[in-house]
């Protein structure tokens, strides 16, 4: 190797702050970062210091291309740096090194020179159950010779270690054809980037009812990215992961929730991608909120739903799923233009909200939304009937042979409002079932299902009864 070559491998070229940048956050709780970078380069092998990348980057997805001449340079080696500095970190890197202690002895303050033989641990909870770390306090041996145990005070070190940086940085070995200035675009994917929808529905008792939908950003990647191209993709995708502590801290809420930063949507392969309409600053330990959507007087139903075996063992002896039940309530609409919506949801909780005769907003409840394309129905559980009530009972159980059985049940619904409600009564039976006499109409759902609707007038009580054989 000459000595032109070495100085080169030497010399530290300058990188400079990340210009024009792109960032698509998934819902999965990782993001896709794209930088334009402008490089200062001389000609042959040099070392470039890449900053200002997330501490959760991860680097082996770190990929890079010339837009000023494809092939121009050849990254060689890459190296992550991550070693931040902390106190931690310094007196870690200083066992064996020469330290000085200040430490206050009531109004008197006593200076130990020495050397540090054991830095201060915390105690680490390992992983599945397993048994935690002891504590290790500091030692230091004193130049006459003491060995001073757990002080308290001030440490002075002489130096920073080596290794330690300030902030995680690439280090690449290039080799460039060239020198002067070359614009690189680089991209990487990092962990601590998630985002989340959140809707609010507020019915008007009358069937219809207005939906504001957020997405709430959360940066925790250890990087701040100033006037970025925003977008968020929302779908399933399959990724290989390996497993990494995520770090929790305090977050700052940035709330941007004008009509100006609405979300474009659009189809990505068999995902939605949404991007914000102007430049955002997406900074580090903060939370921000966007607007989504908006949708107003939506044809709004309400339904009653008494399922009392749902996920349960069925047929046996026992009397499964009998006794007083309080009906489901499940608001449902549809996501289509003609209800004021039609855009693709992410999912998301959605929150259900009503006013009062005073005109006070009152919650009703919240659930949780799947994935919901544009034309689909939403449906979502807000609680329990108050004033509707239904009782199940097994009547009649005939056991007709080792595999097989006759059952016969009744159902009582009672409406204790002053206004007509509706309710849909589900049924689940497994096996070969068939029903062999019924009070009323039903309709089978499915192999395992069937389904009564009951129109019940203020104040009445109907009973359903059926009887059904079972063979398995």
């Amino acid at each position: 190797m000459n000595e032109h070559m070495i100085a080169t491998l030497a010399s530290l070229a300058l990188l400079l702050s990340p210009g024009q940048t792109e960032l698509t956050i998934y819902n999965q709780g990782f993001g896709v970062v794209k930088e334009l970078r402008q490089l200062k380069l001389k000609e042959g092998v040099q070392t470039i210091e890449v900053t200002d990348v997330a501490s959760m980057i991860d680097p082996t997805s770190v990929g890079f291309r010339s837009i000023t001449d494809a092939h121009s340079f050849t990254v060689l080696e890459q190296n992550y740096q991550y070693d931040l500095i902390n106190p931690q970190a310094i007196l870690n890197k200083s066992v064996g090194q020469k330290i000085r202690f200040i430490r206050t002895l009531g109004n008197m303050k006593d200076v130990l020179e020495g050397t540090l033989l054991s830095a201060p641990t915390s105690v680490v909870a390992r992983p599945e159950g397993g048994s935690e770390s002891t504590y290790n306090g500091m030692v230091i041996r004193t130049d006459d010779n003491r060995i001073v145990l757990d002080p308290t005070g001030e440490v002075e070190v002489n130096t920073v270690p080596a290794g330690l940086i300030s902030r995680p940085t690439l280090l690449w070995s290039v080799d460039s054809a060239k020198a002067g200035e070359n614009s690189v675009e680089l991209s990487y994917i990092t962990q601590g980037l998630s985002w989340n929808a959140d809707y609010v529905v507020t019915i008007d008792g009358l069937g219809k009812g207005d939906l504001q939908g957020w997405v709430t950003v959360n940066n925790q990647s250890g990087a701040t990215w100033e006037n970025a191209k925003l977008k968020l993709l929302a779908g399933d995708v399959n990724t290989v992961r390996a497993t990494r502590p995520e770090a929790t801290f305090g977050l700052h809420r940035d709330r941007t929730l004008n009509g100006v930063n609405r979300l474009k949507e659009e189809m990505l392969f068999e995902y939605h991608l949404y991007t914000l309409e102007r430049p955002a600053t997406v900074a580090n330990k903060q939370t921000k909120q966007l607007s989504l959507l908006e949708g107003h007087d939506i044809p709004i139903r309400k339904k009653l739903f008494v399922d009392s075996i749902a996920g349960r063992y069925y047929p046996g002896e026992g009397e499964i799923g009998t006794g007083d039940v309080k009906p489901q309530v499940r608001l449902e609409f549809v996501n289509d233009k003609e209800s004021g919506l039609g855009m693709p949801l992410p999912k998301g909780k959605m929150r259900i909200y009503q006013r009062d005769k005073s005109g006070s907003v009152q919650l009703l409840g919240e659930d949780q939304i799947d994935h919901t394309p544009r034309n689909e129905k939403v449906s979502v559980v807000v609680g329990r009937s108050f004033d509707v009530v239904s009782t199940r009972k097994r009547t009649k159980f005939t056991r007709l042979s080792d595999q097989s059985v006759s059952e016969s049940f009744s159902i009582e619904l009672r409406n204790r409002k002053e206004e007509a409600e509706t309710v849909n009564v589900l049924e689940r039976h497994y096996g070969d079932w068939t029903v062999q006499s019924h009070s009323q109409e039903f309709k089978k759902l499915d192999s395992e299902s069937m389904e009564f609707v009951v129109i019940l007038k203020p104040n009445e009580v109907k009973t359903v009864r059926y009887t059904v054989e079972t063979r398995w």
